[in-house]
């Protein structure tokens, strides 16, 4: 127990001294380092080119810190910009959307301006708003009706060929039946040939033809018109071309796109006679063909031999 006791008399004192020199030393090396002369310049570079390159290795800690420290800002700042060109993608696929939407519909207009019609032609242009096809009944709905001035039984066209024609008249829609509707039936014309038939609707794409005059005169790709028959449609009408069924009838390509029915063009085609009442279509005269005409009124004698 003494001898600690001795050891630690020694101790104490010898650590203040080492204590107190180097604060004195420390104190002295700064009062040098502030001193402005040559000499003492001289000799903080002496000591800063002997000192300072050896303490390199003491360095690379903090250096190696404030690299890993600036490369983290620099990855946060990645990220963020990162983040905004993800969000700017986005908008960007959206408007890229957009404007593919715009150039489809843009041609699809401009397909119905180069349609080339009669000139006595006028039209009106509408959009399609609803499909109701279904398996029994092939038309669409269009956002123009009475107000613009449309009227039942006028054809259809997009921007390639005839679709179809009115069949209902609202204030503001109308319904056109398809050329593809089982109650369809247009009269057209065969080109070059100029034989003359029926397209009839069946709920397919490619319709059938009809009471062709001579099937040896027509031929696959051959064109196919309206004919104007019966004041139906305008004559000369482009519906679609000649083609030869699996079912090894001939039928119709037809040239409108029916998949993509957007914008329709409603031709005002000279205006056919109206039946005001057609209930009254059967005239007094029709009575002969019933039983009167079968047990016809006895003739009297007198009458017989008047004759």
């Amino acid at each position: 127990m003494a001898s600690d006791k001795n050891n630690d008399d020694y101790i104490g004192p010898i650590r203040r001294l080492l204590v107190g020199v180097l604060v004195l030393a420390l104190i002295g090396l700064f009062l040098v380092w502030r001193i402005d002369s040559p000499r003492v310049e001289r000799l903080r570079a002496a000591v800063i080119d002997t000192v300072v390159p050896s303490f390199d290795w003491a360095m690379a800690p903090i250096t190696g810190t404030a690299n890993l420290i600036s490369d983290y800002q620099s990855y946060q700042q990645l990220r963020e910009q990162n983040q905004d060109l993800r969000r700017e993608l986005q908008q960007m696929k959206a408007w890229r959307e957009a404007a593919l939407q715009l150039e489809q519909e843009n041609a699809k207009l401009l397909d119905l301006n180069n349609v080339s019609l009669d000139p006595q032609l006028t039209f009106v242009t509408g959009v399609v708003i609803t499909d109701s096809g279904s398996p029994f009944r092939q038309s669409v709905l269009v956002n123009v009706g009475a107000r613009d001035g449309i009227i039942d039984g006028w054809p259809t066209m997009d921007g390639i060929g005839l679709v179809g024609r009115i069949a209902g008249v609202g204030q503001e829609t109308s319904r056109v039946m398809l050329l593809t509707d089982t109650s369809s039936r247009i009269p057209v014309t065969i080109q070059p040939s100029g034989q003359r038939a029926i397209l009839a609707g069946d709920n397919s794409l490619n319709p059938p033809l009809d009471f062709l005059e001579d099937d040896a005169l027509v031929r696959p790709g051959d064109r196919v018109v309206s004919s104007g028959d019966g004041g139906v449609f305008p004559a000369d009408l482009l519906v679609g071309q000649v083609a030869l069924g699996t079912d090894g009838r001939l039928r119709v390509r037809l040239s409108a796109d029916y998949q993509r029915l957007e914008f329709l063009r409603v031709l005002r085609a000279q205006p056919h006679e109206q039946i005001p009442d057609p209930d009254n279509l059967l005239t007094p005269e029709a009575e002969f063909f019933g039983p009167a005409a079968i047990n016809p009124a006895p003739v009297s004698a007198v009458e017989v031999g008047d004759g």
